[in-house]
């Protein structure tokens, strides 16, 4: 009994330990490349580098404004494609299908989620801009709103399936129908998962490049409306990052600070919301 004891005792110090250490490990490659990208790139980061155009070539100074905005732009309209389509087919999912397609659109979201981001690309290359006869906005943000689809498709039927099925059949007890009783009950107790699961596909899109490479393609003046080349932050953080000279090295090292800046305080965003709602439930 004591062997034995003493046998437990040290395989759950040798098990916290290797479990503590990896811990360690994941987290501080997080930390490392922050600090690397401050320490890189930190000097490029001033008023300029947000609200002013690249400077011509063999001049130093200018910044990414076009990025930023061209960024925002394409979201927004990935957004307006990817969420309502993703949300309405997590609905379908959870609430409506039955199991023969229900497997069906679920196997089908799954590998669409596992198909790569140049693929995608490729795709929005051959359907929106070799049609058109150019590179757009437009493009790019379809072909970002069709990788937020998958993503937003799981995480919105995985939050509608945690809701109690007391709520729903207290809804149909009342004399709602069943539209009216997702509409008005399920889908506002499982809201904040959503959101997160939303914020979380942004966070997912954000910091892709293979496609913009085949749709955006990029832009080193400002791109107004929709169907004009655009600058974005992936995009140019990697043409800046390729290029021989160093000032353009430092600002892709700064604008990869910002681009992960933004992507981290999305998904801490989001895990927030999450929180509050398992707090929420729990009282």
């Amino acid at each position: 009994m004591i062997l034995r004891s003493t046998r437990r005792k040290i395989t759950n110090i040798v098990m916290f330990t290797i479990t503590g250490l990896c811990t360690f490990v994941a987290v501080s490659v997080l930390f490392f490349i922050l600090g690397y990208l401050l320490w890189q790139g930190g000097q490029a980061l001033n008023w300029n580098f947000f609200t002013k155009l690249p400077a011509p070539v063999g001049e130093t100074g200018g910044g990414f404004a076009n990025a930023i905005v061209g960024s925002a732009k394409l979201l927004m309209l990935a957004a307006l494609i990817g969420i309502p389509i993703g949300f309405l087919g997590g609905v379908y999912l959870a609430e409506f299908g039955g199991q023969t397609t229900t497997f069906i659109v679920r196997y089908t979201t799954d590998l669409l989620n596992g198909v790569p981001s140049i693929i995608i690309g490729i795709f929005a290359y051959a359907l929106i801009v070799v049609p058109m006869g150019h590179f757009s906005t437009l493009a790019g943000g379809i072909a970002l709103g069709v990788l937020m689809i998958p993503i937003t498709v799981r995480n919105t039927e995985e939050f509608l399936r945690s809701v109690p099925n007391t709520l729903r059949e207290g809804a149909l007890a009342l004399g709602a129908t069943k539209w009216r009783a997702v509409a008005t009950v399920v889908v506002p107790a499982a809201l904040p998962g959503i959101t997160t699961g939303i914020l979380l596909a942004v966070a997912r899109v954000a910091g892709e490049t293979a496609p913009l490479l085949f749709t955006a393609f990029g832009n080193r003046f400002w791109s107004p409306g929709w169907n004009q080349p655009t600058a974005s932050l992936p995009d140019t953080i990697f043409k800046y990052a390729i290029a021989p000279y160093e000032d353009w090295n430092q600002q892709a090292w700064a604008a990869g600070l910002v681009l992960l800046s933004l992507v981290l305080a999305t998904n801490i965003a989001a895990r927030l919301i999450l929180r509050r709602q398992t707090r929420t439930s729990r009282g």
